[in-house]
């Protein structure tokens, strides 16, 4: 729904990987029998102790030499059900000294028993997002995939399991670097535990940084698309001044949004020479450089209300607003002038201003 509101629409190319689930099994299988994968049965703990670190090289796994035929009797096991979860895992066979530790024999498939929210109960084992993703775009047959710098370190295993399972044109996977926004958190990690913890009313609360709280809270799809445009993609980190965000909004309200009035903190206006019981609309434009959004009636009559502060009783020189015997134009309407006041007697506060209007100056 934010992408649609946002302008784009993937008609009907909306896809799921669960729906190559098959398709994904049966590339592992062809790892297997090229000798590119293996059943390990060490444990998540075991795994991460034989991966190694930064500075040293991992150990490769004493399962790591099974036979093709044993591995595929294996995997057919795990897909069928016979193992617990943790028990098996699929690993592909890379390199174990690789000085990127992403590459040293990863994960391909576990086992999870635990109910998939679209295809039920249909499989008890899942494949990673490493091995998932890239054969999805793919077999979707997307030529760039777009993510954030986090996942550069996996840009080699992308291309690896590409690259041995992808006959003709292969996808490519391009980094740039994540939005970083003054004043803003970002962290989905962060986000959600304002939401989980009820400090906020939910992903659309016009406080959050979502396109969802962004639409309540009154963006427009085009001043976030200007946003976007003006930052450009990066391969570095920066910090983006906010203030361009919010720049982009207001010169895209500016276009577009219709003009209205509100007196917030009003004060009783009497226009002592105009005639009691009259009304008139005064044509208000909707929008004062676009004449075609067309125009509003403001009643205007004898008594009218200003806002509080476009009055001062002792104003400075250069007050450019209402006082004792200065005149001010109201807005699409008449001159008026104060010719005097009506104050609360115990505590000397102004309630009315007493005025007189010039007739000729309406439109003048």
């Amino acid at each position: 729904n934010d992408i649609r509101w946002l302008g784009f629409d993937w008609q009907e190319r909306l896809f799921f990987a669960s729906d190559y689930f098959e398709k994904l099994y049966q590339f592992a299988i062809t790892l297997i029998r090229k000798g590119k994968a293996y059943v390990c049965d060490l444990n998540a703990d075991e795994i991460r102790a034989y991966r190694g670190t930064l500075t040293e090289p991992g150990k490769n796994s004493p399962y790591r030499d099974r036979s093709v035929e044993e591995n595929i009797d294996l995997f057919a096991r795990m897909r069928a059900g016979e193992f617990e979860d943790g028990t098996h895992v699929l690993r592909a066979k890379i390199d174990m000294a690789s000085p990127n530790i992403t590459m040293r024999d990863p994960v391909v498939y576990r086992i999870k028993r635990s109910g998939h929210y679209r295809i039920g109960d249909g499989w008890v084992i899942y494949p990673m997002y490493d091995f998932a993703h890239c054969l999805s775009d793919s077999i979707e047959k997307i030529t760039h995939s777009i993510c954030t710098l986090e996942f550069e370190n996996n840009r080699p295993l992308y291309d690896w399991f590409v690259n041995e399972l992808i006959e003709g044109p292969k996808p490519q996977q391009i980094e740039f670097a994540r939005l970083n926004l003054s004043y803003t958190m970002l962290s989905k990690r962060r986000l959600i535990e304002l939401v989980e913890g009820h400090l906020v009313g939910g992903w659309d609360d016009p406080r959050m940084p979502t396109v969802a709280g962004m639409r309540r809270r009154g963006y427009t799809p085009e001043a976030i698309r200007e946003f976007c445009a003006r930052i450009g993609v990066a391969k570095n980190d920066n910090l983006v001044d906010i203030a361009l965000l919010e720049h982009c909004v207001r010169d895209d309200l500016n276009e577009r949004a219709p003009r209205a009035m509100a007196v917030l903190r009003p004060l009783k206006v009497i226009i002592d020479n105009y005639p009691e019981g009259q009304v008139e609309e005064i044509d208000c434009p909707i929008h004062p450089q676009k004449p075609e959004m067309g125009t509003r009636k403001v009643p205007f009559s004898r008594v009218i209300y200003i806002e509080n502060d476009d009055f001062m009783e002792n104003p400075p020189k250069k007050y450019k607003r209402l006082g004792p015997g200065r005149e001010v134009r109201l807005r699409n309407s008449y001159v008026i002038k104060l010719v005097s006041t009506k104050k609360n007697e115990s505590t000397g506060e102004v309630l009315e201003l007493h005025c007189t209007y010039d007739p000729d100056t309406r439109n003048a």
